[in-house]
């Protein structure tokens, strides 16, 4: 297995675990039955950290097919370097920091760490398609 995929399945299997945050804080809000039992979005309530938390497991979703994408081209195109080595490294620990600071509230460290693992995204298809 490349390096690459390699942290692309690490990526993935964190984004899987985002979900538990909120669900837990909805059983705390709601209580364990009426939380289980729910499934209209309108009745769902969180606290507003379980609310921020579940759209940062949102926007980790979305951005996890553009970057798995990605990842894959590369792997396909066998264009793997050091520089792609580093992006997806980068990737998933941005990814990691946007999720607790989108969770906790801290808007300037949220974007940051959005945007920087947007350009380790860039750099992976930049690589991908012979521009770096």
């Amino acid at each position: 297995m490349s390096t690459e995929l390699y942290w692309l399945l690490l990526t993935t299997l964190m984004t899987t675990l985002f979900w538990l945050p909120y669900i837990l804080d909805r059983m705390m809000v709601m209580g364990l039955g009426p939380a289980m039992s729910e499934t209209s979005a309108d009745q769902v309530r969180h606290s507003p950290w379980g609310s921020r938390s579940r759209a940062a497991h949102s926007n980790a979703v979305e951005n996890l097919v553009v970057f798995g994408a990605a990842v894959l081209a590369l792997h396909v195109l066998g264009a793997g370097s050091s520089v792609t080595v580093l992006a997806v490294q980068v990737y998933f620990y941005s990814r990691l920091a946007h999720f607790f600071f989108h969770t906790f509230g801290i808007p300037y460290l949220r974007t940051l760490s959005f945007f920087t693992a947007w350009l380790a995204t860039l750099a992976v298809i930049l690589t991908s398609l012979g521009w770096i």
